[in-house]
């Protein structure tokens, strides 16, 4: 119910404008994203390297209204791998992109929109050497999404993809996708759906999690796999002996800002082990679904408006 709640949340425009505009917002947001702008993302991901992480860059703005926003916020990317190749970091960095943002959901013409303006993104990020993943949104979107993989690979063979293991159509997705070459992070998925099509229940969606982690594993692309959870990082380690798969055949990965002593712990232990680090202006919607995905994680991020933490 809770999650349910704040989800709806992440769509309200009274509630955006309060919690932007709450004292105590703003150092809460602060530890979760990299700040609203690109030199903030930069010292950022220039850190996690350092540390031996790898990371995936999101400039956040899903929520546009005209193509004059898609192609800004294509702009923007194309700054962001600018900036991201003196830092020679190749595939250890990447960008995670919403094709919402690149304008899919604007009407008609947003499938050929969003397609037409990731193309020199994804053109960007081939020459410097890195790659693009296409995150996935509500259910509405997912074949729009995975036509844009499909078209992209012809040229970008390394493109990723996202799937979400609480929709039933999922596990016929990883089979397409667990192929030579081909990039996915599976994640539970983090909108409001309908039971029509997604479980409902945590515990099935953890199941659902596991059946695809399985098939992905068994594949012969790149799992990528997003999760905090101890049992699921278990299991993956478990999969990844059985099927002979030595670290950077597959690779964990882990939001900005939260557990950041696992991140270490795995590199640590010789895994590969990527953050997803977010930034810019426009973070509450990814700000609300990440309370949203847990009930523990609201605990979490209010824990962090306390003295000490």
């Amino acid at each position: 119910m809770l999650g349910r709640m704040l989800l709806s949340a992440s769509r309200s425009e009274r509630l955006r404008d309060f919690v932007a505009t709450a004292p105590v917002t703003r150092p809460v947001v602060d530890r979760f994203v990299a700040g609203d702008d690109l030199p903030g993302a930069l010292a950022a991901v220039r850190g996690l390297v350092a540390d031996g992480l790898d990371a995936t860059v999101d400039h956040l703005g899903e929520d546009i209204t005209d193509a004059a926003q898609a192609e800004a916020n294509r702009d923007a990317y194309l700054a962001l791998l600018d900036a991201l190749g003196p830092l020679g970091a190749g595939p250890r960095i990447e960008v995670s992109v919403k094709l919402s943002a690149f304008g899919q959901a604007l009407g008609d013409g947003g499938h050929d929109l969003a397609l037409a303006n990731v193309r020199p993104v994804a053109e960007a990020a081939a020459r410097i050497g890195s790659t693009v993943t296409l995150d996935m949104e509500d259910h509405t979107t997912v074949d729009s999404t995975l036509a844009v993989l499909d078209e992209l690979r012809t040229r970008f063979p390394g493109t990723g993809a996202v799937l979400q293991s609480y929709l039933f159509r999922t596990e016929d997705d990883c089979r397409r996708l667990a192929t030579l070459g081909s990039r996915v992070r599976l994640v539970k998925g983090a909108y409001r759906e309908p039971a029509s099509v997604a479980y409902q229940d945590k515990r099935d969606v953890d199941l659902a999690y596991v059946r695809c982690l399985k098939i992905l594993m068994a594949g012969d692309g790149r799992p990528m796999l997003a999760t905090h959870d101890p049992r699921l990082i278990a299991i993956t380690q478990d999969l990844a002996r059985r099927h002979d798969r030595v670290p950077g055949s597959y690779e964990f990965q882990m939001l900005y800002g939260i557990r950041a002593d696992e991140q270490r712990r795995l590199v640590e232990a010789g895994e590969r082990v990527r953050v997803y680090v977010p930034f810019g202006t426009d973070w509450y919607g990814y700000f609300t679904r990440r309370l949203a995905e847990r009930p523990a994680n609201v605990a979490f991020f209010l824990r962090s408006l306390l003295p000490g933490h």
